[in-house]
């Protein structure tokens, strides 16, 4: 087994474990949200609109995150944006009123942004294609993490921890932004490119920049170079759609649980837990099943497409969610929902490799996150208008189950083939 092989996976696994992280704080406010309210008080819709604050900031600076990977690199790139990132979560703490809450999830949202566009680029950059999709399903994988984590831990520290007479929903944001810092040192001493790798021999080192070399002639993409190509709208609007439904259930399902089975934190941070559970096995399951396609001398464009059919097959089941008065059950469908999501996220996220040359895929990343925190605002907004004027969840969940099947018909529709895009020289089959 060669060093190469062993230290991309390594890299994929610390790439793993910031993606955790991240979602491990976006997680604080909605499992946090009741004991905070006891300071202050907070409607649905201004729920929702602490939510889009986060997505709004996180939208713009995927896009922008893209544009500063591609100027700092994969490293420092990474490096910069979680230092930001955990700094503005722990800044949750120092929060007295919702106009503070709303600055600190604006500056979470414009650290977090970079996250995944730096997760693509140590994909490209470490990972042959008939790889990627495995590597960055580990690496999603992370958001299962983080989020399993994120109910039973956070109940914890509201149960258990009132150091300094602070509440313990500050400590939460304390916590959470110091495990971020913790990781910048793991980053800085492990991660460098291939090239510059010390560990890795030079005949490595070149096998590896062959495996994922994106020809040095392919023109210099902008965005608006972007946008000229249909099958980039087709990624981006269907990633608007099925992350619509993503960010609803993420910030949303915590409060479903107090107010449809009023229950208290304890016992809902013990279930909780299990849809993100589910949805970490759909990032493995979902990128491994491409990957296996391919190995099974499949086409790009076949292993993809049937991966992500199966996954938006398993999207609708949501609907059903009202019709059960068993919390089990609920939990659940909504465990379906969950792993069919993140093996789509999987295999969406890796779309921009199969694209695109390796130096542009931190923009076109970028646009794909953009599209899919802008359709998490409007879906939020709607949600929060739903139920202050006394709609029930049923709307909210009848748009989030049809949301990735008109996706997938998007992405088949406008991308009949998905391979390197015309004139440019990534190699996509």
């Amino acid at each position: 087994m060669s060093a190469s092989f062993l230290w991309r996976w390594r890299i994929a696994l610390l790439v793993s474990a910031a993606i955790a992280i991240s979602y491990f704080d976006r997680q604080t406010l909605p499992w946090a949200i009741q004991a905070i309210q006891a300071d202050f008080p907070i409607s649905y819709q201004v729920k929702a609109l602490l939510d889009s604050a986060f997505l709004a900031t996180y939208g713009l600076m995927y896009v922008g995150g893209g544009w500063l990977l591609d100027r700092l690199g994969t490293r420092r790139g990474f490096l910069v944006c979680m230092l930001f990132w955990s700094v503005a979560c722990a800044s949750h703490g120092w929060a007295v009123s919702v106009g503070m809450l709303a600055a600190s999830r604006l500056f979470l949202g414009a650290g977090e942004g970079g996250g995944f566009p730096a997760a693509t680029r140590a994909v490209a950059e470490w990972f042959p294609v008939s790889e990627r999709a495995a590597a960055m399903g580990l690496i999603n994988a992370g958001t299962a993490v983080g989020a399993v984590l994120a109910p039973p831990l956070i109940a914890l520290v509201l149960t258990r921890v009132h150091w300094l007479g602070l509440a313990p929903w500050r400590w939460v944001f304390f916590l959470s932004g110091a495990l971020g810092l913790a990781w910048t040192a793991w980053w800085w001493r492990d991660y460098q490119p291939p090239e510059q790798h010390p560990r890795l021999a030079d005949t490595e080192r070149l096998l590896l920049a062959q495996a994922t070399a994106s020809a040095d002639a392919a023109p210099r993409l902008t965005i608006r170079g972007l946008l000229r190509y249909r099958a980039t709208w087709a990624v981006v609007v269907a990633k608007f759609l099925s992350d619509g439904a993503w960010y609803f259930y993420l910030f949303w399902l915590p409060k479903y649980l107090f107010d449809a089975f009023h229950l208290d934190m304890k016992t809902a941070g013990s279930i909780g837990w299990i849809p993100y559970a589910a949805s970490g096995a759909g990032c493995l399951c979902g990128g491994g099943f491409s990957s296996w396609l391919l190995r099974r001398r499949l086409s790009v464009n076949a292993s993809r497409k049937l991966a992500l059919g199966a996954s938006a097959a398993l999207m609708p089941w949501v609907m059903l969610v009202p019709q059960f008065q068993s919390v089990g059950w609920v939990v659940f469908i909504f465990s379906l929902a969950f792993f069919g999501q993140q093996s789509w996220s999987t295999l969406v996220m890796i779309l921009p490799t199969d694209l695109i040359p390796k130096a542009a895929v931190g923009r076109l990343a970028g646009l794909v996150g953009f599209g899919g925190a802008m359709g998490g605002v409007l879906l939020g907004q709607v949600v929060g208008w739903l139920r202050d004027h006394g709609y029930s969840y049923q709307p909210a969940l009848i748009i989030a189950g049809s949301l990735h099947l008109v996706a997938f018909a998007l992405i088949c529709l406008l991308i009949p083939r998905l391979q390197a895009l015309p004139g440019l020289t990534s190699k996509a089959s």
